[in-house]
């Protein structure tokens, strides 16, 4: 059948969220930022002059385009316009180093790059590093401003003209007519803690679905203000940036995160939802202006990176906002699973609901059924306690490790996706994580879940965030150690903790040293476990990675 017959079906792409928005929800807000406001059809237009101004610098279908950016209107823009162009998008973690920056351009082959005039010097070193320079925009630090470093070269260009030159008119984008739905859309460099990053890519339809999986279970609505706390740039923010879009809400654009100015957003400019790791609402739960009580209108918060404590999860939902708590990887578009809640569960003890709630949970809606398996990819059984690796499939796994073919076919092994993370799966199908496959600690044969002594570190009063690695130990090959940071205006000793941890958990599975100490962490607040474990282990035997 002849595919310009098939009126009963069209390719699946984010692009369509705005094009129907910027019809549909015309003179509605769409972006705020600082004292700007564009509506869709501002929206739109700057996305149609974005695409326009890419085609007119030659730019074509899968060339890639780096963007190097925080979390300002240009970064979302360009979600919708680098692929309107046909081309694929690759976001930059804006804290990595002049050589980590350098091997991703130079990897994902970008032909262009816009950057924000604050990375200005860091740019200058990496096409120092590269030996060669690519065309480049510069994004302004500032609303209203149009600005270029002093590093600009001839032939760069200040954001808004460049807009500025290409044409506000409806934009006659299309996929690749090879491979259509499942064209890259993007691709997602991982944190390359174990050597070079991997560049992870999406694909239309795994970005358009799952973000319409983000609509579903945050509950996004038209009237939905979303505050940016997520870096955009990383799993192009959980497709957020689309998935708002599609809802026809408001987002609101936060270039760094400080508690005290998104405590002022929340209160102040309406915020009906934010995503943060539990890092995250732990600096806001403990911040000054929590004091002020909890809030008079419903705040959603969908919490990821890491398994969040029923502490934190308590004393978010004491002020007022209802958690979701989400799992997944850069290789699943970010969350692949959530706690799906069950109303009957609001009844429960506050500790029995704040433990249920800090499961993983079930598959999105879009997406197969997760499954925990052994290393003979047979399903460990559902009894909370047998421990398997959680293996994902469907509409959000990604298609693969950019020009790594051998990486993907390792990850790809029996069919599912691999996602290195150990877990048991409770009777009732849902999944609960123990530890990453590299964080679990084998003391004297015995197998430590980190996660579990963190869980019972975080029951102290006095303790803010902790993070529990493995360390050497003569007897048993490696022992708990516990690097804690403590709240404002407390004190704790070692031994008091130790004891503290004893009385709740096995002897063995206690930590036999602590460490007070500020965490090292990502910039989505994820904390670097193999930072800590990297510095215990240097010189000695022992897989550190």
């Amino acid at each position: 059948m002849a595919e310009e017959t098939r009126v009963w079906r069209s390719e699946l792409t984010p692009l369509a969220f705005l094009e129907r928005s910027k019809n549909v929800f015309r003179e509605r807000t769409a972006v705020v930022d600082g004292d700007r406001r564009y509506s869709y059809q501002e929206l739109g237009a700057r996305v149609n002059r974005l695409a326009s101004a890419l085609r007119d610098a030659g730019v074509g279908h899968d060339d890639r385009i780096a963007i190097l950016s925080p979390n300002a209107p240009p970064m979302l823009e360009a979600h919708f316009g680098v692929p309107m162009a046909g081309a694929i998008l690759v976001p930059i973690n804006i804290r990595l180093s002049v050589d980590e920056v350098a091997y991703i351009l130079d990897h994902s082959g970008s032909r262009m790059l816009l950057a924000g005039v604050e990375f200005a010097p860091l740019v200058a070193s990496v096409y120092e590093q590269l030996g060669r320079t690519l065309p480049t925009v510069w994004l302004s630090s500032l609303p209203d401003a149009n600005e270029l470093p002093d590093s600009a070269r001839s032939g760069d260009h200040a954001y808004d003209a460049f807009l500025a030159a290409g044409s506000a008119e409806p934009f006659p984008w299309s996929l690749d007519p090879d491979e259509r739905e499942d064209a890259t859309i993007s691709i997602n460099y991982t944190s390359g803690t174990t050597g070079r990053p991997k560049g992870v890519m999406y694909h239309h339809r795994g970005a358009y679905l799952n973000a319409l999986g983000e609509v579903i279970t945050a509950g996004l609505a038209t009237d939905s203000i979303y505050l940016w706390t997520l870096p955009m740039f990383h799993c192009n923010g959980w497709c957020y940036p689309w998935a708002v879009v599609a809802a026809g809400g408001t987002q609101i654009c936060l270039r760094a995160f400080e508690p005290g100015r998104v405590w002022d957003l929340i209160r102040n400019a309406g915020v009906t939802h934010f995503c943060g790791a539990p890092t995250v609402l732990i600096a806001l739960a403990n911040h000054a202006a929590a004091k002020e009580g909890p809030l008079g209108r419903p705040l959603r918060v969908i919490t990821a990176a890491a398994p969040p404590s029923p502490t934190i999860i308590g004393q978010m939902e004491a002020l007022g906002a209802s958690i979701t708590h989400v799992y997944g990887l850069t290789e699943t578009y970010g969350p692949h699973t959530v706690c799906a809640w069950h109303p009957e569960w609001d009844s429960l003890p506050l500790e029995q609901r704040v433990r249920l709630k800090a499961r993983q949970g079930v598959a999105y809606i879009m997406a197969d059924p997760i499954r925990l398996v052994d290393q003979n990819m047979r399903d460990v059984p559902a009894d909370g306690q047998t421990m398997g690796e959680v293996v994902m499939h469907g509409n959000n796994v990604m298609k693969g490790y950019y020009c790594d073919p051998t990486a993907t076919a390792k990850a790809f092994h029996g069919g599912w996706f691999h996602s290195g993370d150990l877990g048991v799966m409770h009777p009732d199908g849902y999944i609960e994580l123990r530890d990453r496959a590299k964080d679990v600690i084998i003391s004297g044969g015995e197998n430590i879940s980190t996660i579990e002594v963190e869980q019972v570190i975080l029951q102290h009063p006095a303790v803010l965030e902790c993070a529990v690695v493995g360390v050497p130990d003569e007897k048993w090959g490696e022992t708990p150690k516990a690097f804690v940071a403590l709240r404002d205006g407390t004190s704790l000793e070692a031994p008091e903790l130790i004891a503290f941890c004893r009385e709740r958990i096995a002897h063995f599975k206690a930590p036999r040293y602590v460490e007070f100490t500020a965490l090292p962490k990502t910039s989505t607040g994820k904390i670097q476990k193999y930072v800590l474990r990297n510095r215990e282990w240097a010189g000695q035997e022992k897989r550190i990675s």
